[in-house]
Protein backbone atom coordinates (compact mmCIF):
# COMPACT_ATOMS: atom_id res chain seq x y z
CA UNK A 1 0.00 0.00 0.00
CA UNK A 2 1.20 3.49 -0.55
CA UNK A 3 2.42 5.35 2.04
CA UNK A 4 2.17 8.97 2.51
CA UNK A 5 5.47 11.10 2.67
CA UNK A 6 6.45 12.20 6.17
CA UNK A 7 7.49 15.78 6.86
CA UNK A 8 8.44 17.42 9.90
CA UNK A 9 9.63 20.42 8.88
CA UNK A 10 8.08 23.99 7.27
CA UNK A 11 10.69 23.99 4.82
CA UNK A 12 10.22 20.61 3.60
CA UNK A 13 6.57 21.61 3.43
CA UNK A 14 6.70 24.04 1.52
CA UNK A 15 8.91 22.48 -0.96
CA UNK A 16 6.22 19.41 -2.08
CA UNK A 17 3.46 22.64 -2.00
CA UNK A 18 5.18 24.15 -3.83
CA UNK A 19 6.01 21.43 -6.60
CA UNK A 20 2.33 20.36 -6.72
CA UNK A 21 1.58 24.07 -7.24
CA UNK A 22 3.70 24.72 -9.97
CA UNK A 23 2.11 20.96 -11.67
CA UNK A 24 -1.10 22.61 -11.12
CA UNK A 25 -2.65 19.90 -9.40
CA UNK A 26 -5.43 20.78 -6.61
CA UNK A 27 -4.88 20.13 -2.59
CA UNK A 28 -7.03 18.89 -0.08
CA UNK A 29 -6.29 19.51 3.33
CA UNK A 30 -7.34 17.17 6.51
CA UNK A 31 -6.42 18.57 9.72
CA UNK A 32 -6.07 15.54 12.62
CA UNK A 33 -4.85 15.22 16.39
CA UNK A 34 -3.61 12.23 15.40
CA UNK A 35 -4.82 8.48 17.18
CA UNK A 36 -6.47 8.15 13.41
CA UNK A 37 -9.74 6.12 13.33
CA UNK A 38 -12.67 5.55 10.35
CA UNK A 39 -13.63 8.85 10.50
CA UNK A 40 -10.64 10.27 9.98
CA UNK A 41 -9.91 8.11 7.31
CA UNK A 42 -13.21 8.91 6.07
CA UNK A 43 -12.35 12.41 5.35
CA UNK A 44 -8.98 11.47 3.47
CA UNK A 45 -11.01 9.46 1.24
CA UNK A 46 -13.51 12.53 0.39
CA UNK A 47 -10.51 14.59 0.00
CA UNK A 48 -8.41 12.11 -2.22
CA UNK A 49 -12.08 12.71 -4.63
CA UNK A 50 -12.61 16.18 -4.54
CA UNK A 51 -8.22 17.12 -5.19
CA UNK A 52 -5.47 14.95 -6.23
CA UNK A 53 -3.28 15.50 -3.73
CA UNK A 54 -3.91 15.42 0.10
CA UNK A 55 -2.19 16.50 2.90
CA UNK A 56 -3.14 15.30 6.50
CA UNK A 57 -1.54 17.49 9.43
CA UNK A 58 -0.90 15.45 12.27
CA UNK A 59 -0.38 17.97 15.67
CA UNK A 60 -2.03 17.86 19.12
CA UNK A 61 -2.77 21.43 19.69
CA UNK A 62 -1.70 22.64 23.30
CA UNK A 63 -3.61 25.77 22.33
CA UNK A 64 -6.95 24.20 22.59
CA UNK A 65 -6.83 22.52 25.99
CA UNK A 66 -7.47 24.59 29.20
CA UNK A 67 -4.78 23.55 31.98
CA UNK A 68 -7.51 21.49 33.49
CA UNK A 69 -8.12 19.81 30.31
CA UNK A 70 -6.30 16.25 29.00
CA UNK A 71 -3.29 17.49 26.56
CA UNK A 72 -1.04 15.04 28.60
CA UNK A 73 -3.20 12.09 28.38
CA UNK A 74 -4.97 12.61 24.75
CA UNK A 75 -4.39 9.16 22.64
CA UNK A 76 -0.83 9.77 20.54
CA UNK A 77 0.37 6.96 18.42
CA UNK A 78 2.22 8.20 15.53
CA UNK A 79 3.21 5.04 14.44
CA UNK A 80 -0.26 3.83 14.07
CA UNK A 81 -1.23 6.56 12.51
CA UNK A 82 0.69 6.41 9.53
CA UNK A 83 -0.06 2.62 9.44
CA UNK A 84 -3.81 3.80 9.28
CA UNK A 85 -3.27 6.25 6.50
CA UNK A 86 -1.00 3.86 4.16
CA UNK A 87 -3.20 3.00 1.22
CA UNK A 88 -5.78 5.48 2.36
CA UNK A 89 -5.12 8.18 -0.19
CA UNK A 90 -3.21 10.52 1.68
CA UNK A 91 0.11 11.92 -0.18
CA UNK A 92 2.00 13.72 2.72
CA UNK A 93 1.32 13.62 6.41
CA UNK A 94 2.42 17.06 8.09
CA UNK A 95 3.92 16.21 11.34
CA UNK A 96 5.25 19.11 13.05
CA UNK A 97 6.37 19.61 16.08
CA UNK A 98 5.19 21.76 19.09
CA UNK A 99 8.54 23.89 18.87
CA UNK A 100 7.77 24.42 14.95
CA UNK A 101 4.32 25.92 15.00
CA UNK A 102 4.72 27.62 18.06
CA UNK A 103 8.48 28.77 18.28
CA UNK A 104 9.84 31.09 21.00
CA UNK A 105 8.56 34.69 21.48
CA UNK A 106 5.39 33.16 19.41
CA UNK A 107 2.76 36.17 20.68
CA UNK A 108 -0.21 35.85 18.08
CA UNK A 109 -4.18 34.77 18.57
CA UNK A 110 -6.84 34.54 16.58
CA UNK A 111 -9.93 34.90 18.22
CA UNK A 112 -13.50 33.96 16.69
CA UNK A 113 -16.70 35.63 17.08
CA UNK A 114 -19.76 34.67 15.82
CA UNK A 115 -20.52 30.71 15.49
CA UNK A 116 -17.79 30.78 18.49
CA UNK A 117 -19.75 32.91 20.86
CA UNK A 118 -23.21 31.21 20.95
CA UNK A 119 -23.17 29.27 24.01
CA UNK A 120 -22.23 25.71 22.91
CA UNK A 121 -18.68 24.38 23.16
CA UNK A 122 -17.34 28.21 24.20
CA UNK A 123 -19.79 28.29 27.26
CA UNK A 124 -17.62 24.88 28.48
CA UNK A 125 -14.67 25.45 27.23
CA UNK A 126 -14.17 28.98 26.41
CA UNK A 127 -10.34 29.23 25.49
CA UNK A 128 -10.91 26.38 22.46
CA UNK A 129 -12.30 28.07 19.79
CA UNK A 130 -9.35 30.61 19.50
CA UNK A 131 -6.80 27.60 19.70
CA UNK A 132 -8.89 25.91 17.10
CA UNK A 133 -8.73 29.20 15.07
CA UNK A 134 -5.36 30.18 15.40
CA UNK A 135 -3.85 26.47 14.40
CA UNK A 136 -5.97 26.06 11.26
CA UNK A 137 -5.26 29.45 10.06
CA UNK A 138 -1.57 28.64 10.44
CA UNK A 139 -1.87 25.35 8.96
CA UNK A 140 -4.16 27.00 6.02
CA UNK A 141 -0.80 29.52 5.16
CA UNK A 142 1.60 26.40 5.74
CA UNK A 143 0.10 23.78 3.66
CA UNK A 144 -2.19 26.82 1.03
CA UNK A 145 -5.03 23.86 0.52
CA UNK A 146 -7.68 24.32 -2.16
CA UNK A 147 -10.49 22.61 0.08
CA UNK A 148 -10.08 21.39 3.93
CA UNK A 149 -12.21 18.63 5.41
CA UNK A 150 -13.93 18.86 8.77
CA UNK A 151 -16.22 16.40 10.15
CA UNK A 152 -19.92 17.57 11.36
CA UNK A 153 -19.13 16.06 14.30
CA UNK A 154 -17.46 18.87 15.30
CA UNK A 155 -20.44 20.82 14.32
CA UNK A 156 -19.43 23.93 15.68
CA UNK A 157 -16.16 23.78 14.88
CA UNK A 158 -17.14 23.39 11.73
CA UNK A 159 -19.07 26.32 11.69
CA UNK A 160 -15.98 28.59 13.58
CA UNK A 161 -14.15 27.40 10.35
CA UNK A 162 -15.73 28.54 7.99
CA UNK A 163 -16.54 31.67 9.13
CA UNK A 164 -12.50 31.93 9.88
CA UNK A 165 -12.32 30.81 6.12
CA UNK A 166 -14.87 33.61 4.65
CA UNK A 167 -14.01 36.06 6.97
CA UNK A 168 -9.69 36.20 6.34
CA UNK A 169 -9.94 35.31 2.55
CA UNK A 170 -7.70 32.54 3.46
CA UNK A 171 -9.31 31.10 0.22
CA UNK A 172 -9.68 27.83 1.51
CA UNK A 173 -13.22 26.26 0.61
CA UNK A 174 -14.53 24.22 3.71
CA UNK A 175 -15.76 20.99 3.14
CA UNK A 176 -18.84 19.40 5.36
CA UNK A 177 -18.26 15.59 5.99
CA UNK A 178 -20.88 13.26 7.64
CA UNK A 179 -20.45 11.91 11.20
CA UNK A 180 -19.43 8.33 10.58
CA UNK A 181 -20.56 5.47 13.56
CA UNK A 182 -19.84 2.77 15.23
CA UNK A 183 -22.55 -0.23 14.29
CA UNK A 184 -24.33 1.05 17.85
CA UNK A 185 -24.63 4.57 17.00
CA UNK A 186 -21.52 6.41 18.72
CA UNK A 187 -19.89 8.60 16.89
CA UNK A 188 -16.47 8.08 16.44
CA UNK A 189 -14.28 10.20 18.22
CA UNK A 190 -10.16 9.72 19.56
CA UNK A 191 -11.58 10.22 23.21
CA UNK A 192 -13.97 7.14 22.79
CA UNK A 193 -10.28 5.07 24.07
CA UNK A 194 -11.19 6.78 27.13
CA UNK A 195 -14.47 4.83 27.66
CA UNK A 196 -14.56 1.83 30.48
CA UNK A 197 -16.15 -1.23 29.35
CA UNK A 198 -19.47 0.09 31.10
CA UNK A 199 -19.59 3.20 29.78
CA UNK A 200 -18.96 2.26 26.43
CA UNK A 201 -22.00 0.26 26.51
CA UNK A 202 -23.95 3.42 27.99
CA UNK A 203 -22.52 5.84 25.24
CA UNK A 204 -24.38 5.04 22.66
CA UNK A 205 -27.67 6.54 24.77
CA UNK A 206 -26.53 10.34 23.47
CA UNK A 207 -27.48 9.25 19.43
CA UNK A 208 -30.56 7.96 20.55
CA UNK A 209 -31.99 10.36 22.27
CA UNK A 210 -31.10 12.60 19.80
CA UNK A 211 -32.35 10.82 17.02
CA UNK A 212 -35.88 10.24 19.12
CA UNK A 213 -36.18 14.03 19.78
CA UNK A 214 -35.12 15.30 16.47
CA UNK A 215 -38.27 12.34 15.11
CA UNK A 216 -40.84 14.65 17.60
CA UNK A 217 -39.56 17.89 16.38
CA UNK A 218 -40.10 17.32 12.93
CA UNK A 219 -43.60 16.40 13.63
CA UNK A 220 -44.21 19.28 15.38
CA UNK A 221 -44.18 18.24 19.26
CA UNK A 222 -43.61 21.46 21.62
CA UNK A 223 -39.96 21.95 21.85
CA UNK A 224 -38.50 22.82 25.20
CA UNK A 225 -41.07 19.79 26.37
CA UNK A 226 -38.59 17.17 23.99
CA UNK A 227 -35.65 18.90 25.07
CA UNK A 228 -36.79 18.86 28.28
CA UNK A 229 -37.43 14.64 28.30
CA UNK A 230 -34.08 14.46 26.43
CA UNK A 231 -32.61 15.97 28.94
CA UNK A 232 -33.73 14.12 31.72
CA UNK A 233 -33.42 10.72 29.69
CA UNK A 234 -29.33 11.56 29.42
CA UNK A 235 -29.13 12.03 33.28
CA UNK A 236 -31.12 8.76 33.88
CA UNK A 237 -28.64 6.81 31.68
CA UNK A 238 -25.54 8.15 34.24
CA UNK A 239 -24.22 11.14 32.01
CA UNK A 240 -23.54 14.59 33.59
CA UNK A 241 -24.97 16.80 31.02
CA UNK A 242 -23.74 20.07 29.48
CA UNK A 243 -26.51 20.88 26.81
CA UNK A 244 -28.66 19.55 24.84
CA UNK A 245 -30.18 22.45 22.47
CA UNK A 246 -32.01 22.98 19.54
CA UNK A 247 -30.36 25.66 17.44
CA UNK A 248 -30.71 27.39 14.11
CA UNK A 249 -28.00 25.34 11.62
CA UNK A 250 -26.50 27.64 10.26
CA UNK A 251 -25.80 30.45 12.58
CA UNK A 252 -26.20 28.42 15.93
CA UNK A 253 -27.88 30.78 17.60
CA UNK A 254 -31.04 29.49 19.53
CA UNK A 255 -34.12 29.37 17.74
CA UNK A 256 -36.38 32.33 16.88
CA UNK A 257 -39.58 30.05 16.78
CA UNK A 258 -40.61 26.81 16.71
CA UNK A 259 -41.05 26.99 13.25
CA UNK A 260 -37.38 28.15 12.27
CA UNK A 261 -35.09 25.92 9.52
CA UNK A 262 -33.14 24.57 9.51
CA UNK A 263 -32.48 22.84 12.69
CA UNK A 264 -29.57 21.46 14.71
CA UNK A 265 -29.86 19.21 17.99
CA UNK A 266 -26.30 19.64 19.77
CA UNK A 267 -25.48 17.79 22.90
CA UNK A 268 -22.49 17.43 25.25
CA UNK A 269 -21.94 15.00 28.28
CA UNK A 270 -19.80 13.54 30.20
CA UNK A 271 -19.97 9.83 31.12
CA UNK A 272 -17.41 9.18 33.48
CA UNK A 273 -14.06 10.82 32.60
CA UNK A 274 -14.84 10.97 28.73
CA UNK A 275 -16.41 14.14 27.18
CA UNK A 276 -18.64 13.35 24.69
CA UNK A 277 -20.66 15.75 21.78
CA UNK A 278 -22.73 14.58 19.15
CA UNK A 279 -25.15 16.09 16.81
CA UNK A 280 -27.99 15.51 14.40
CA UNK A 281 -30.23 17.31 11.96
CA UNK A 282 -33.73 17.72 12.36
Amino acid sequence: MTQPRIVRTLPGLHRAVARWREAHQSIALVPTMGALHQGHLALVRLGRRRARKVIVSIFVNPAQFAPSEDLASYPRNLEGDLAALAGSGADLAWVPATETMYPPGYATRVVPSGPASVGLEDKFRPHFFAGVATIVAKLFLQCRPDIAIFGEKDYQQLKVVTALARDLDLGVKIVAAPIVREPDGLAMSSRNAYLSAPERAVAPTLFSVLKSCAGKIAQGADLAGVIEEGHAEIERAGFVLDYLQARNADTLLPLASTRERPVRLLVAARLGRTRLIDNVAV
